[in-house]
C-alpha cells in the first residue's frame, strides 16, 4: 500500500489494527560515469517495488525522498546535498507528522550512506516521543546475505542493482573505467578509501571533496567490486532477497516493545 495512493479514510482504517510505515531515503549525487545520480533513490525504491508486489497488504509505504546528505560528492555536476542538518529536519517533520496520526513504527530503507547519522537523530527523536524507528541499509545488509554482493559506491554491487531498476540507465561505454583514484595530499599520505589515507599502518580520515581524490566518482575501497562485474540477473536476485528480507524483518519489528514515555 503506497501512501500517496491512499486518501485519509484508508489511513485512518489501516491505523485501527496497525501503526508501521516504511519510508525510503536515497539521494541524488554521482556514482561514476557509467551510472545515474539517482542510482542510491532508485535501487531502493525497486526493492519496495518488489516487496509491494509481494506483500502488498502487510504495511504503508511512503514516498521515496530523493534528495539526502552527500556534502562530500559536491562538485560532480548534478549532485544535490541538503546537508546532514536539513535532513534531520526533514525527516523530523515527516516522521512527526505521522506520528501524530498513529503511526509508531518506522522502517527507513536507505540507499545512502552519508544519510545515516541524520536518520540516527530521527531515530533518537522518535524513540523520544514512544516510537521505534529501524535504518535498513540495503547495500550492506545484502553483502551480509551474499559476500558475493558486497561492493562500495558506484561499484558493481550499485550497477547490478540499477540494472534490475532500469538497465538502459547504464552507460556500458564507462563500465571498464577505473576508480582513477590519486594520491591528492601527496605520497606521504597516500589514499586509501573514500577521504581516508593510511599513515603508518593506520588509517586517518581526512575530509575533503571527493573529485579532489577521482575524476571519476565511483569508489570500490579497495573490494573486487568493478562495475563491469555486474549483471541484471544478479541484480533482480539481490533485490529480490532484499525484498524478501524487508518483510522478514517487519513481522519481527512490529513485535518489538515500544518505549513507554
Amino acid at each position: 500500500m503506497y501512501l500517496d495512493r491512499m486518501n485519509y479514510l484508508e489511513v485512518e482504517e489501516y491505523l485501527k489494527t496497525k501503526d508501521t510505515i516504511i519510508i525510503v531515503t536515497g539521494s541524488t549525487e554521482n556514482h561514476g560515469k557509467h551510472n545515474p545520480l539517482g542510482t542510491d533513490t532508485f535501487i531502493p525504491v525497486k526493492i519496495m517495488e518488489l516487496f509491494e508486489e509481494k506483500y502488498s497488504d502487510e504495511v504503508v509505504i511512503a514516498p521515496a525522498l530523493p534528495y539526502g546528505s552527500t556534502e562530500d560528492l559536491k562538485g560532480f555536476p548534478g549532485t544535490v546535498s541538503v546537508g546532514p542538518d536539513l535532513l534531520t529536519e526533514i525527516l523530523n517533520r515527516i516522521c512527526d507528522d505521522l506520528f501524530d496520526y498513529g503511526f509508531r513504527r518506522f522502517i527507513i530503507v536507505n540507499g545512502h550512506g552519508g544519510n545515516s547519522k541524520s536518520i540516527e537523530r530521527t531515530g533518537l527523536h522518535i524513540y523520544k516521543r514512544g516510537g521505534l524507528l529501524a535504518r535498513v541499509d540495503w547495500w550492506l545488509i545484502a553483502g551480509e546475505l551474499n559476500p558475493m554482493w558486497r561492493g562500495g559506491n558506484g561499484g558493481g554491487e550499485e550497477t547490478a542493482g540499477v540494472m534490475a531498476y532500469d538497465e538502459t540507465l547504464i552507460k556500458r561505454e564507462y563500465l571498464n573505467e577505473g576508480e582513477n583514484m590519486v594520491n591528492d595530499l601527496g605520497e606521504n599520505l597516500p589514499t586509501y578509501k573514500w577521504t581516508t589515507v593510511l599513515f603508518e599502518g593506520g588509517s586517518v580520515v581526512i575530509p575533503r571533496p571527493m573529485k579532489s581524490i577521482t575524476d571519476n566518482g565511483w569508489m570500490a575501497y579497495g573490494m573486487p567490486d568493478a562495475p563491469s562485474r555486474a549483471e541484471k540477473k544478479w541484480g533482480l536476485e539481490m533485490v529480490t532477497a532484499m525484498a524478501d528480507y524487508v518483510e522478514h524483518f517487519l513481522k519481527a519489528f512490529e513485535t518489538a516493545i515500544l518505549p513507554k514515555n
